[in-house]
């Protein structure tokens, strides 16, 4: 598996090059834009093996896919196992995955530690400790450590980046999604930027990258965004940005994962994913953050309740999200890529979305995969 991945990967840099230079050419010579729209696209998918002929190999081979994520748990199907086995079992799909792309994909799972991890004890993993856990020894070294540990499973396995860690501020204790689950590292910024930049110290030192969430804080909120509105209008501080700040000023944000919360204050028509104002004005101007934006499942109930696709599409767009993630957890469309693709395809050639929108997303993207390559490059 490591060699197979290692020859893939070691053309990365020269594909990003020629790429990259393409950008300033004519459309005709550039990447076709369903191409491009492929790589902003992250998705789940079922089953532990991987089968050319089936909907993920046609997302792959014809969509040009940029990324998967895995899951150890069927929650549309309620069943323990989706994605994840074994080791062994792990290995292997990740490597078919691999073998099957043109441009190697981003192999995402969520291991925060704790409740919230894929690489479970029941499929043979060892356990870990939550965020709240390391927050409150409040040990870098310590983080460090047991971050680099999960860092190394991740790569062992070929995974290539971690959907972690929570840089929320545990404010509100009972928070459902975060505070419960003891996915924070602390209610203080100090703590929770200190724990979080050990935390992408240990994944960096082992050669996996790292994903920021959830912009622009999720940890007042009162109630869950997967099941549907959470409004942080009258809960959200702006000390919640500070971690955000500190860690792209370090240089610590590989990537960063939107919120599907709703804030009137700073957007009073739509929750952030979706916002034209929070990610454009804060995130990006602001804050200073060039690049990717990943966002938090388009599947949730926060999203789906009250947008159709093609508005969640047009609007992530607005916002300036780079990767759209479909989980395809809490509920099952495997070609949900297709419709994606075509939908940007209209918005462009009615002139709502311009290419170089779709350019920009792309460029990204390809830069974070140079040092996706650079990392998998160190042995």
């Amino acid at each position: 598996m490591g060699k197979r991945f290692a020859r893939k990967v070691g053309l990365l840099g020269m594909v990003v090059g020629l790429l990259m230079a393409t950008v300033t050419a004519s459309a005709a010579a550039s990447p076709s834009l369903e191409a491009m729209v492929g790589q902003m696209l992250m998705i789940g998918f079922r089953g532990t093996t991987f089968e050319a002929k089936s909907p993920l190999g046609e997302a792959i081979t014809e969509g040009n896919l940029g990324g998967v994520v895995l899951y150890g748990r069927d929650v549309a199907l309620n069943k323990p196992m989706r994605n994840i086995r074994s080791a062994a079992q792990l290995q292997a799909l990740t490597a078919d995955l691999q073998d099957h792309a043109r441009i190697p994909l981003f192999i995402a799972v969520d291991e925060e530690g704790g409740q919230v991890s894929r690489l479970a004890p029941r499929f043979g993993f060892p356990e870990t400790v939550t965020a709240a856990t390391w927050g409150r020894r409040n040990d870098p070294a310590w983080t460090r450590r047991g971050a680099r540990a999960i860092g190394q499973r991740l790569r062992n396995l070929g995974c290539t980046i971690n959907l972690a860690p929570v840089v929320d501020l545990n404010t509100n204790p009972d928070n459902p999604a975060i505070g419960k689950l003891e996915r924070s590292f602390g209610a203080n910024p100090d703590t929770v930027t200190r724990q979080a930049a050990a935390f992408i110290h240990g994944l960096h030192d082992a050669g996996i990258l790292a994903c920021i969430k959830h912009f622009p804080g999720h940890g007042s909120a009162y109630n869950d965004s997967h099941l549907g509105l959470t409004d942080i209008s009258t809960t959200w501080s702006p000390k919640e940005l500070e971690p955000y700040k500190r860690l792209v000023d370090r240089g610590l944000a590989d990537a960063v994962m939107t919120a599907h919360v709703f804030h009137a204050g700073l957007d009073p028509k739509v929750p952030a994913t979706l916002s034209a104002e929070i990610i454009p004005d804060i995130l990006r101007r602001e804050i200073g953050y060039e690049g990717v934006v990943i966002s938090d499942d388009l599947q949730m109930g926060a999203i789906r309740q009250s947008f159709s696709l093609r508005q969640t599409v047009r609007r992530c767009l607005e916002a300036d999200v780079d990767i759209f993630l479909f989980g395809n957890n809490l509920e099952y469309e495997p070609f949900v890529w297709r419709r994606v693709q075509r939908i940007v395809r209209d918005l462009v050639d009615q002139n709502i979305v311009s290419r170089s929108r779709i350019e920009r997303s792309y460029e990204r993207i390809q830069r974070l995969k140079e040092r996706m390559d650079l990392f998998q490059g160190r042995s």
